[in-house]
């Protein structure tokens, strides 16, 4: 078994840690706190001297800004220092400023919570962690050696030896205990809070579903350009050839072209069509989901039993995704299930659209198998929807959404 941490090895194992390298990382990690302790208390120490000296100079304000900033940096060495000791990674509780440059970079981490509670670490770390780590280091190896060593001046004190070398063979668990305590601590103060991380859900939320938004507003834009330009460009040209026929003798070989010709312009027409519904149905936005859900079922080589009752119109957001879990559903029964049947159920309850495809096929649909189903679940969580799926082999299929209408 693979430990993540020095504390959980010690704790599950005591007696295979001797043989591991858990003693070895945790000498490392306590060695390089004090080393880099000792320097940093140094330097800020120095720092906020310099800083308060020369406050009456605008050069203070910078040296202080420096020091307030400084657990920015120390921080990010112990982030990476504790992977000594614990194997998984503290995330970088820091966002990227709105705009390059270093004052954007400087307003960006004044304003963070994350930057204070960071220099309230260097502090506490400057003051007490590494003079511990330095005391536990001394208990550990220092002090066995020094009683090991006095029966040279006092031969009488030779018990003294054998109390040593104890205190020396229980110096790997000493100090990976405190190790993995240390390294709790650290983790503990540097893990990002829930409220930063729910600022950053928040914005990656907001983010994804302006994408959405700003997706299907192009998808209607493109229905309305197809509608409003190539289609009615080929209607009008279907008209002048049905125009020209009615000039030319029918028994001619031109009228035999012309009616070929408009046949095709005819068929051209009706597939723009098709594809303009695909993109953004019109009857979904001049008439809603129920009409929309109503002309995808009039369509399907299945039979499609449609059973949709919503009191008023929703977001028109909701409603699109909506339409395009049951245009998707609709299009896996057809093409991979076997179906013979197809039930469309929706409901609105308060604030929550409730939405059910079901089939009596063959089941097995999974996100696995490539059905479009991981794009409808990216589409779904999107706006903020939870997604359902049961298809056992030998079906039947139900797929179940559930969209907030706030």
């Amino acid at each position: 078994m693979r430990y993540r941490t020095a504390w959980q090895a010690l704790g599950q194992n005591p007696l295979k840690v001797l043989r591991s390298s858990w003693p070895w990382r945790s000498l490392a990690y306590l060695l390089s706190g004090v080393a880099f302790g000792s320097v940093t208390t140094a330097v800020l120490v120095l720092a906020l001297a310099a800083g308060i000296v020369s406050l009456v100079l605008l050069v203070g304000a910078a040296v202080l800004l420096g020091v307030a900033l400084s657990g920015v940096a120390v921080t990010r060495f112990e982030r990476w220092r504790l992977r000594l000791v614990d194997l998984d990674p503290v995330p970088d509780p820091h966002r990227c400023p709105d705009r390059s440059g270093p004052l954007a970079w400087l307003r960006t981490r004044l304003r963070e919570p994350a930057t204070w509670r960071e220099l309230g670490f260097t502090a506490v770390s400057a003051t007490a962690l590494w003079w511990m780590d330095l005391l536990v280091l001394g208990f550990a190896l220092v002090v066995p050696v020094l009683v090991m060593t006095s029966p040279l001046d006092d031969p009488g004190a030779w018990p003294l030896a054998v109390v040593g070398l104890l205190l020396l063979a229980a110096a790997p668990y000493t100090i990976t205990a405190w190790a993995g305590a240390r390294a709790a601590v650290t983790r503990l103060m540097l893990t990002p809070r829930d409220s930063e991380l729910g600022r950053e859900l928040t914005d990656v939320r907001a983010s994804r579903a302006r994408l959405v938004d700003a997706f299907d507003a192009e998808r209607r834009r493109i229905e309305r350009d197809l509608h409003d330009g190539a289609q009615q460009r080929l209607v009008s040209l279907n008209m002048l050839l049905g125009q020209a026929r009615l000039d030319t003798p029918s028994d001619s070989r031109l009228a035999a072209q012309l009616a070929d010709a408009q046949d095709q312009v005819t068929l051209v027409v009706e597939e723009l069509r098709e594809l303009s519904r695909g993109v953004h149905p019109k009857a979904l936005t001049d008439q809603g989901l129920a009409a929309a859900v109503g002309n995808l079922a009039a369509r399907s080589a299945l039979p499609v039993a449609v059973d949709i009752r919503l009191s008023h119109r929703m977001a028109v957001p909701v409603e699109t995704t909506a339409y395009f879990v049951v245009a998707e559903a609709l299009a896996n029964a057809t093409k991979h299930s076997e179906a013979t049947r197809v039930e469309v159920h929706a409901r609105l309850h308060h604030d929550v659209l409730t939405l059910s495809v079901s089939d009596d096929g063959t089941g097995g649909a999974s996100p696995q198998t490539g059905t479009g189903l991981v794009g409808l679940a990216d589409r779904v969580a999107a706006a903020e929807g939870r997604l359902r799926l049961s298809s056992p082999p030998g079906g039947p299929t139900l797929l179940h959404v559930e969209l907030p209408c706030r």
